[in-house]
């Protein structure tokens, strides 16, 4: 996956997203796919917020169900995104990617480590899906705004998973909202990219440096 190559290769190629959670990721995802022209659905625990949430960006041009998309996003909490998407009436074999981190309740430890992770887990409760890692080390108001964060640079994303096939499927959407994409290896790397999440929080708000420091301490030299 070569992460240096431009998203403008792919803006052509529109696909077909479900987006499960309609909070702020949720909506910064909607925001970001539907502006690049893909075809959104939002799902929800709270339908009327996701039915908002969908009409405010994505109404006219949703799939007629999940079963029909290419990708899953789950962007929920860790703890809700198993449940989340099993109630999202998931195909065999489709693309999930998880965004999810197995947080503390104050947001600055982590529940999950070591010998597992959270997308580990999913995977394992959904073993007919094809989990892939990304976009967790990318805060809310990041993906809102967009990727770039000036001076030619774009803020990277991590994409983990053992599918090469689905890798480079959320790669290519990723790039297609203007993400520059590192290649992190198979989805027990997981493991790594979850807890620079959480230093990224702790940077972030523990350390209150903002959001914007994500991808300034890992823009490249």
């Amino acid at each position: 996956m070569d992460s240096m190559q431009p998203h403008s290769q792919y803006k052509g190629h529109i696909m077909n997203i479900t987006i499960v959670g309609s909070g702020n990721m949720g909506s910064a995802f909607a925001k970001q796919l539907t502006q690049a022209g893909h075809r959104v659905n939002v799902l929800g625990r709270d339908a009327a917020k996701a039915q908002a949430l969908a009409a405010q960006y994505a109404a006219a041009s949703r799939p007629q169900t999940t079963v029909d998309s290419d990708i899953v996003i789950v962007a929920t909490a860790y703890a809700e995104a198993v449940a989340a998407l099993r109630a999202a009436g998931l195909r065999a074999g489709q693309i999930v990617i998880d965004i999810t981190n197995p947080l503390t309740a104050d947001y600055m430890g982590l529940t999950l480590g070591h010998e597992t992770s959270a997308a580990e887990q999913i995977a394992a409760a959904l073993p007919e899906q094809r989990v892939v890692k990304a976009f967790n080390t990318v805060f809310a108001q990041v993906l809102a705004d967009g990727a770039d964060f000036g001076h030619g640079q774009r803020v990277p994303t991590f994409v983990a998973g053992d599918d090469l096939q689905a890798k480079e499927k959320v790669g290519a959407l990723a790039r297609s909202i203007g993400f520059e994409v590192i290649d992190a290896g198979g989805l027990r790397n997981a493991r790594y990219l979850e807890p620079l999440a959480g230093l990224n929080i702790y940077l972030g708000y523990g350390a209150g440096l903002g959001t914007a420091i994500a991808p300034t301490w890992l823009r490249k030299a």
